[in-house]
């Protein structure tokens, strides 16, 4: 059903910095509607719900703890995580289990140039990161449309192209490409 309506978009703009000990995953995609539109989709739980690998026990707008539930596979797992800065509708970045991810919306003429920062331990989880919202954020973009398909999370991303992303983005971050995270390998689909 979703592949049929569901093909990877080509690949966004990457980059990969050095972060003290850490590894930052820099993600540019350009979105076709507004940063407010954008904003909406980034904080209200029943949206991110619809696309991310994850939702919020709240609306993200605001700053302070949160709880943010995995929901890559069948067995969703609650995690404890703050909302450090909330800009409304240009800045949001939360912890994300041990990682930082800041969502930084531009507007660009009618639409959104989403960077998205996401720091990692490892710098292997570069392009696997990369590839995971590549994926994530195709299917937000489905939804900011109006054309909503049911989310790709988890091993079933592996379904929908994947693992040609996740290669491609390892050859443009010259990270070895090593394959499916450690939690999807081993089948519990935890993080």
């Amino acid at each position: 059903m979703t592949s049929d309506v569901y093909r990877p978009s080509p690949p966004a703009q990457v980059g990969g910095e050095a972060t003290g000990d850490r590894w930052t995953l820099v993600f540019v995609r350009d979105l076709r509607h507004p940063p407010e539109k954008v904003w909406r989709a980034l904080t209200e739980p029943g949206q991110l719900s619809a696309w991310a690998p994850y939702t919020a026990g709240r609306d993200l707008s605001e700053t302070g703890d949160v709880t943010l539930t995995m929901i890559d596979d069948e067995n969703p797992l609650d995690m404890a995580a703050e909302v450090v800065r909330a800009e409304p509708p240009t800045l949001l970045e939360h912890t994300f289990g041990t990682d930082l991810l800041r969502w930084e919306l531009a507007a660009t003429g009618g639409g959104t140039r989403l960077t998205l920062r996401h720091t990692v331990q490892d710098r292997d989880m570069l392009p696997k990161a990369a590839a995971g919202w590549h994926i994530c954020l195709d299917v937000a973009e489905k939804l900011l449309d109006g054309r909503p398909i049911p989310p790709i999370r988890g091993a079933a991303a592996v379904d929908f192209g994947w693992s040609e992303l996740n290669d491609r983005y390892a050859r443009r971050l010259g990270v070895p490409d090593t394959g499916l995270p450690r939690h999807l390998e081993d089948g519990n689909g935890t993080a």
